[in-house]
């Protein structure tokens, strides 16, 4: 990946991978945090592979994930986007959003680090929590976070506020329930309280399906209600 500008091109390659229950970008939380309960790890590629670059990293409660929007299907980008949130009629500017569709196609994501393994077949090994990101998405830098200097209790979110406003009450029989192992339980119903949905989209005879931990999540919304209809192990995907 090459990222230019009038007077220099740097050259950024991938670092870490990141292993998610995410196999497609429908479903996924719109931020990370929002769902703390996902668990995902992070394994480094062949070049970083050494126990000794995280030394000292489990000093640390979290951390900043900087990575690709791997899956875009846009080459181009606009000075505009319609965030979701907004329903998808209004216009910010690409800055003032995290849109994925960007000149630079990089992500930021906060993560909680849960355990760090130094050394292990694979490499080291990150362990964390309510990361927003797709499974196989390439990581390109990791850094601490800092309390101290990252948190701003007097930060203005805009529009972004709304994300934490709205809930769903989720509903799913225990049978369908219980085809999810139990340790995914409480976060596919938390990401399912998001509203997956797109703004625009509300329609409630409409079923919509999701990608989860293999499985397929099938789904309807009435109002503030939503209702799990479907629970189907993906290898048996007609």
């Amino acid at each position: 990946m090459k990222c230019e500008n009038t007077s220099v091109m740097l050259s950024i390659k991938p670092i870490a991978y990141i292993h998610s229950d995410f196999s497609e970008k429908f479903g996924i939380p719109r931020q990370s945090g929002l769902v703390d309960s996902l668990q995902a790890k992070i394994i480094f590629t062949e070049e970083f592979r050494n126990g000794d670059c995280i030394r000292g990293i489990e000093e640390f409660s979290h951390l900043w994930l900087i990575w690709e929007f791997s899956k875009n299907q846009r080459d181009k980008w606009t000075p505009t986007v319609r965030p979701p949130r907004l329903g998808g009629n209004k216009r910010k500017g690409v800055f003032a959003s995290r849109a994925p569709f960007r000149p630079n196609p990089l992500g930021l994501s906060c993560v909680r680090l849960e355990k760090a393994v130094p050394n292990s077949p694979e490499g080291p090994i990150l362990y964390v929590s309510g990361a927003d990101l797709l499974d196989g998405t390439p990581i390109y830098d990791i850094k601490p976070y800092l309390s101290f200097a990252d948190a701003h209790p007097d930060a203005l979110g805009s529009f972004s506020t709304t994300a934490l406003e709205h809930r769903l009450n989720v509903h799913c029989e225990d049978a369908l329930l219980h085809l999810i192992p139990k340790e995914k339980r409480q976060s596919l119903l938390d990401c399912l309280s998001l509203d997956p949905r797109p703004s625009y989209q509300h329609d409630p005879e409409r079923i919509y399906g999701m990608q989860y931990a293999g499985f397929d999540i099938h789904f309807s919304v009435n109002a503030n209600n939503l209702f799990v209809t479907d629970v189907i192990p993906s290898h048996e995907k007609q």
